[in-house]
């Protein structure tokens, strides 16, 4: 999630345990640092753009690495606050929850945390919810806001400790819930138009928990299906893209099964990666990441050359996040109603139809 979030769940989090015993302000204050502090991880030397993308939300988020490290917080608390001494199992019990929210919190999104390493080093991520969503950091955000004015403890401010808490945990479940539904909802409508895919993963569409996109992999193929989850099937839309196109199609097949970075990016995306040509650059994108064509996380790794394709230092791409039409059309989505992506719109899917540019078709030649 992203870093204002973090700092405020820290903040409440904190307050919970400590609020009574440090003062509202300090205990706020600490939780929030606490919350933070696992997202220092970014500024660690990296090999490449790569391997900081793949390894970030490493062992920082690990809740292993966490129970080793709250007693060595913990204990520097207690000798920096006299207000904490004698109360140690408590001040450890907030320091741990601090950090551990964090990392479970970023575990519900799609981009991975590997919560049991070293035990288990593979990312886990639920993907329910999106990386910024209003509605579950508002109350978290109020409460916080609210310590930094309160001094003293007091019931009516441990009632709003208690809401604030109860409803972004509840929030967290109905996003779960609604996850469910949405795949559901989403290969049933490709198992009416007689497709199996290999591979689903469904997430929310960015700032809301209303309309999700299911990400389906079908060998050379990939379908985004928009669900609107208060609308019905006719409100559903769905779109076709190639997963490569015929100029990098056999380079593809062979690097992302290596041990090179175009593999190293497949296996971290689980399988949902696309790979295109952009000028004579060769990208892997990650499919669960942003939307068509502007996902968040592209990296060039290859380059067109005239003996072939050729690795090439990595480096990152950026662009813009939002297309033309987004907007007006995540607002459809939200309330339910049909609407076309315009970034999309001439590989929409229906009834079984669609037109792909012949640049775009798969190869099938043999490699």
């Amino acid at each position: 999630m992203d870093s204002v979030t973090q700092f405020a769940l820290g903040a409440v989090v904190g307050t919970a345990v400590l609020g009574r015993r440090m003062g509202v302000r300090r205990a706020a204050l600490t939780g929030g640092l606490l919350g933070t502090l696992p997202d220092l991880d970014v500024y660690l030397p990296a090999a490449d753009p790569v391997d900081s993308f793949v390894s970030h939300r490493g062992a920082s988020h690990s809740l292993v690495v966490h129970a080793v490290l709250t007693p060595v917080i913990g204990e520097g608390l207690v000798r920096l606050f006299a207000a904490l001494r004698g109360a140690r199992g408590q001040v450890y019990h907030a320091v741990f929850l601090c950090l551990a929210t964090h990392a479970l919190l970023d575990a519900m999104t799609v981009y991975g945390t590997r919560l049991f390493w070293p035990l288990w080093p593979e990312p886990l991520g639920l993907g329910s919810i999106f990386i910024i969503d209003p509605l579950y950091t508002l109350p978290l955000l109020v409460m916080m806001l609210w310590a930094f004015c309160q001094r003293d403890w007091s019931m009516r401010f441990r009632k709003g400790v208690v809401f604030s808490l109860t409803a972004s945990t509840l929030y967290l479940g109905w996003t779960v819930a609604a996850q469910q539904i949405a795949e559901a909802r989403g290969t049933a409508y490709l198992a009416a138009r007689e497709i199996t895919p290999e591979l689903t993963t469904a997430g929310p569409t960015p700032l809301n928990s209303l309309f999700w996109r299911l990400i389906a992999v079908d060998g050379s193929q990939y379908y985004t299906v928009y669900i609107p989850l208060l609308g019905s099937e006719s409100t559903v839309t769905a779109y076709k893209h190639p997963r490569w196109t015929d100029d990098v199609a056999c380079w593809a097949e062979q690097a992302t099964a290596g041990e090179g970075l175009a593999g190293t990016l497949a296996r971290f995306a689980d399988g949902f990666y696309q790979i295109t040509s952009e000028d004579r650059a060769v990208v892997v994108s990650d499919l669960r990441m942003g939307l068509f064509p502007r996902y968040v996380f592209r990296f060039a790794v290859a380059e067109h050359a005239t003996d072939g394709i050729t690795d090439t230092a990595p480096r990152r791409l950026r662009s813009a996040r939002q297309g033309p039409g987004d907007m007006d059309w995540l607002v459809a989505g939200v309330l339910g109603r049909k609407s076309v992506r315009l970034a999309e719109a001439e590989r929409l899917f229906e009834d079984g139809n669609i037109q792909i540019a012949a640049v775009d078709r798969p190869s099938a030649q043999a490699c």
